[in-house]
């Protein structure tokens, strides 16, 4: 009798501390009308390729308002794993502990959402799985196209003399023979497990791109981040994210 393969799971984890020097109360800031972790904790539950969503914190009124929006807060995080120097890989390798160790919870995949990337959509998150179903990589992670290429970027001293960022010898070209580069933006880490926990970190050597518009990909880190958010989202259709 051939016995059946085990479904695939994937979890998601929204890390949320309430600390935030940058923009005080982040996560809660009302940005169209929802508090911004709403934004995420809806594109994670409305992603086919996601079985279940925790939300990772030290608050209690995020942890709250993450159980209004229908994230499970199974626990909260300890105090040390919430300071300002706290590396990122840490409150998500306690939080799999924690489910395995509390529930023999324990998953094949695990999806990264940061809530300061309320823009990303659950088409993103499902798009961002294809990416990794179809080929065998460790991880994958969103980047978006960047706005500037580093070949025209300087740098200015304390005399405000510049200096090319780039390599002298690399000779300048117009902006359309120059290769697309990209950067992280944030919004989006899935990796499999199992390589996750030996390795400790998000991605790696063999990490696949998915490839976010700029529209998509703003990462909240100032009050002007807040304000461009909020504008963007307050004319979103409710039933897209």
């Amino acid at each position: 009798m051939t016995q059946s393969l085990r479904p695939t799971v994937s979890l998601a984890i929204i890390p949320a501390r309430g600390g935030s020097k940058s923009v005080p109360r982040k996560n809660l800031r009302q940005i169209g009308g929802r508090p911004m972790i709403a934004w995420t904790i809806a594109a994670a539950r409305g992603a086919s390729g996601i079985d279940r969503v925790i939300v990772s914190t030290d608050d209690r009124e995020i942890a709250d308002t993450s159980a209004i929006w229908c994230a499970e807060v199974p626990f909260f995080r300890p105090a040390a794993l919430a300071a300002d120097d706290t590396p990122g890989i840490d409150p998500i390798l306690h939080a799999l502990t924690w489910l395995e160790a509390n529930e023999a919870f324990r998953p094949d995949r695990v999806v990264v959402l940061q809530p300061a990337s309320p823009l990303r959509t659950s088409e993103d998150i499902d798009a961002a799985f294809a990416v990794l179903d179809s080929c065998a990589a460790r991880s994958v992670v969103s980047v978006s196209r960047a706005p500037h290429h580093p070949v025209w970027m300087q740098r200015v001293d304390a005399e405000g003399r510049m200096s090319a960022f780039m390599s002298e010898d690399i000779e300048i070209a117009v902006r359309q023979q120059l290769k697309p580069v990209y950067i992280l933006n944030g919004a989006i880490y899935i990796v499999r497990r199992d390589a996750l926990v030996a390795d400790k970190r998000l991605y790696g050597d063999d990490t696949r791109a998915y490839i976010m518009p700029q529209e998509r990909s703003l990462d909240i880190d100032t009050e002007w981040d807040v304000h461009l958010a909020d504008l963007i989202l307050s004319g979103a259709p409710r039933g897209r994210r």
